[in-house]
């Protein structure tokens, strides 16, 4: 078992990894995943980070550096998911650890997310595993 981090920058890097990501983004197809997060990269200073196993993707992260007045300087965890056939073996753990690591080197005072109400299962992870306290409610209205 050998286990990497990778950041994934070129457009067939970030293809690699929709296999996993749309267990978790299921509303999107190939082509509209990839064009958002390119433009996410471009606009956002999103990154998209891919754990391998033996050079298998098992899990990603994509995040992003912010600045607000209720956060001060954190970094937004958008996109976290371990693949469902390999759940329970600590990637998440290991993806979510990098990206604090990633924060305190980068001068971010905290990291936050949100989850689906339905996610009881991560929510015990980010609380119990990951030390993380729910602190709001996320709230979404829809233009169209």
């Amino acid at each position: 078992m050998t286990l990497a981090i990778k950041e994934l920058h070129t457009r067939n890097e970030i293809i690699e990894a929709y296999p996993v990501m749309k267990q978790l983004r299921a509303h999107l197809d190939e082509s509209s995943y990839l064009e958002l997060v390119i433009e996410a990269q471009e606009k956002e200073g999103y990154k998209m980070l891919a754990l391998l196993d033996d050079d298998e993707i098992v899990a990603v992260v994509g995040f992003q550096p912010m600045i607000t007045l209720y956060y001060g300087r954190f970094v937004w965890v958008c996109d976290l998911i371990t693949d469902a056939n390999k759940r329970s073996k600590g990637y998440g753990e290991k993806l979510l650890t990098y990206v604090h690591e990633w924060a305190k080197e980068n001068n971010y005072e905290s990291v936050a997310l949100s989850s689906g109400l339905q996610r009881v299962d991560a929510h015990r992870f980010y609380e119990d595993k990951m030390n993380y306290e729910k602190v709001s409610y996320v709230f979404k209205t829809s233009l169209e």
